[in-house]
C-alpha cells in the first residue's frame, strides 16, 4: 500500500470514529459509562474493565501526593471517567479533549451537575494529532484501539512531546489469543458497530516512548470478559 493509500485509508477511519461517536457510539458508550441498568452482559463487563483502568491510574496518580500541582491533558476524554476524578482530587488543571464533539459536551454537562471547579478545566473537540500544549502528565486510556501499529506509535511520541513528567497510555495488547478472537469477529462485539478495533504489540508502544525519552515505569494488564487493556505509565528520563 502506497504512503497516499495509507494517508486516505486513515482519514477514512477517522471519519468513522467522528461519526460513530457523534451519534449511535455516543448514545451506546455514554450509558456504558454510566450507571445505567440498560447494557447488556457484554457492555457490563467492557464497563467494569474500563473502571479498573481509570481505577489504577488515579491511584497511581494518588500515590505522587503532589496532584495539586499537577496539570493533566486526558485525551480522548469520552465522557469524563477520568477527567472529572481528577479535578474532584484538585489537580491545578485538567485539559480533556476528544474527536467527539458529544462526548466533549457530555464531559461538560457532568462536570457541571457534580459542581467541579470549571475554572480548572478546559473542554476540547480534537484529534489527538492536533493536541497542543504542556502539562505534567498526559493520559490516554483505551483510545489506540482505532489506531494501527505504526499511527499508534507515531500518537505516543506525539503525546510525549506535550509530557514534562509522564505519560500513561492504556491499549489492547496483541496476544496469539486475542488475534484469533479478533479475527473470528469476536472481539469487542456488539451490534451496530462500525469503528475497526485494533491490537497493539507493546514493544513497539515502548520503543516510540523510548526515542522521546520516556521510559517504562510500571504496568499492568486489565481484563474482563470481552475487555484487555494494558496499562503503561512512562516517565520522562
Amino acid at each position: 500500500m502506497t504512503s497516499e493509500s495509507q494517508n486516505q485509508l486513515k482519514q477514512a477511519e477517522k471519519a468513522d470514529v467522528v461519526k460513530y461517536f457523534n451519534g449511535t457510539g455516543f448514545e451506546r458508550w455514554n450509558r456504558i459509562y454510566s450507571n445505567s441498568d440498560d447494557v447488556n452482559k457484554v457492555q457490563r463487563n467492557i464497563r467494569i474493565g474500563h473502571q479498573k483502568t481509570v481505577d489504577d491510574v488515579l491511584l497511581w496518580i494518588k500515590e505522587s501526593g503532589r496532584v495539586s500541582e499537577m496539570s493533566f491533558c486526558d485525551a480522548g476524554c469520552g465522557v469524563g471517567s477520568l477527567s472529572l476524578p481528577l479535578a474532584s482530587l484538585g489537580a491545578a488543571s485538567v485539559a480533556a479533549s476528544d474527536i467527539s464533539q458529544a462526548m466533549v459536551e457530555e464531559t461538560r454537562r457532568r462536570a457541571e451537575l457534580a459542581g467541579l471547579d470549571l475554572d480548572r478545566m478546559t473542554f476540547n473537540t480534537s484529534d489527538l494529532e492536533s493536541l497542543r500544549g504542556s502539562f505534567h502528565t498526559v493520559v490516554c486510556l483505551d483510545v489506540f484501539i482505532h489506531y494501527q501499529q505504526k499511527a499508534a506509535e507515531e500518537m505516543v511520541e506525539h503525546l510525549c512531546s506535550l509530557s514534562r513528567e509522564k505519560l500513561i497510555v492504556s491499549f489492547a495488547p496483541y496476544t496469539p489469543f486475542l488475534a484469533l478472537l479478533k479475527t473470528i469477529g469476536q472481539f469487542f462485539p456488539g451490534p451496530s458497530k462500525t469503528t475497526r478495533a485494533y491490537i497493539l504489540r507493546e514493544s513497539g508502544i515502548v520503543d516510540a516512548a523510548k526515542r522521546k525519552g520516556f521510559n517504562v515505569f510500571r504496568r499492568k494488564l486489565n481484563q474482563a470478559p470481552f475487555y484487555f487493556s494494558q496499562l503503561i505509565e512512562f516517565r520522562k528520563n
